[in-house]
């Protein structure tokens, strides 16, 4: 993402089941999930197309997981940026259900 943009703002969408990340008015990107106790099994995370290669799904799976840690709530990753992400950040193991 360019310095001169928007800075990426993550929402957690909790009656749709998703985060998703804006920049000003556009929705740029999403994962979804599946709440199961206190697990969110994520099934699809996606960036729009004309907003992709910035990276904006990698921020916004950051952004999702910061707030996964705070609720204490863990993630069972179908999806498979997710568990590439997951894979390659060891930071966030303990947050693998």
């Amino acid at each position: 993402m360019s310095t001169d943009e928007p800075a990426l703002v993550v929402r957690r969408n909790d009656e749709a089941e998703r985060y998703e990340g804006w920049i000003g008015d556009d929705q740029v990107s999403v994962i979804d999930y599946r709440r199961v106790g206190d697990t969110l099994v994520v099934t699809h995370t996606g960036t729009e197309p004309r907003w992709r290669g910035r990276g904006l799904a990698g921020e916004t799976t950051r952004q999702a997981l910061d707030d996964v840690r705070r609720r204490g709530l863990r993630v069972r990753p179908l999806c498979p940026f997710t568990v590439d992400y997951l894979d390659s950040h060891p930071e966030c193991a303990d947050l693998r259900a």
